[in-house]
């Protein structure tokens, strides 16, 4: 039986998005794995590019990444990535088995949770200054490394043994936790993990701050 087909968008598809961000990334990265045309757009976070009128009848809540696609337009990165999973993929990267889609769901949560408040947060500390509790966040962070290393230590992905929706959701901020602090030398399979990502054709890195030695 073959595949369906893949559609390929008409026009390129437009990513708002700010370099230094994993939120945005994570949307990047996903968009060139599918080998999807795309247009970066710059936002200037640092100039309140986010919060003027224009870019807040995109996205009401002023945050990247915002992606236009011909007449769709949609905020939220792990939005946007069920979005391009169900619209562009042949359905690998968001599996429609229940288990497996759960599975998958679960994980897009812990990118909006412990990833966001843990590794995500540390690097807001030392990139942005942010007023957050070191301790409090690094403990978070390594908590979610050990058991993102156990999950990995019985798979080669979060979900199983390909890659989907829930690798490009996390691999962003976990990639560049020794950014806020966080190192990954206890985590083996972790590391693994981020080498296999970066293995896939299409793969596109995030930029590295300034605070990376």
């Amino acid at each position: 039986m073959n595949s369906p087909a893949i559609k390929v968008p008409v026009k390129p598809i437009k990513l708002y998005r700010f370099s230094l961000s994993g939120h945005s990334h994570r949307v990047e990265l996903f968009l060139s794995l599918l080998g999807l045309p795309v247009e970066l757009i710059n936002v200037d976070l640092a100039a309140g590019a986010q919060k003027k009128p224009g870019f807040l009848e995109m996205n009401p809540f002023g945050q990247v990444p915002v992606i236009q696609d011909g007449a769709v337009t949609l905020a939220d990165s792990n939005a946007i990535l069920v979005y391009l999973a169900e619209k562009y993929s042949d359905g690998r990267w968001l599996p429609h088995d229940p288990l497996r889609a759960a599975e998958v769901q679960r994980w897009l949560s812990v990118a909006a949770g412990p990833l966001a408040f843990g590794p995500a947060a540390a690097r807001l500390i030392q990139l942005f200054k942010a007023p957050l509790n070191v301790d409090e966040v690094t403990g978070r962070a390594q908590r979610l490394l050990e058991v993102m290393d156990k999950v990995l230590q019985k798979s080669p992905y979060l979900v199983g043994a390909t890659p989907t929706l829930a690798d490009i959701a996390n691999y962003s901020y976990i990639a560049h936790a020794p950014e806020g602090g966080v190192s990954l030398a206890p985590y083996p399979h972790v590391r693994t993990w981020l080498a296999s990502i970066e293995a896939l054709p299409g793969f596109v890195p995030m930029v590295k701050s300034p605070t990376t030695a």
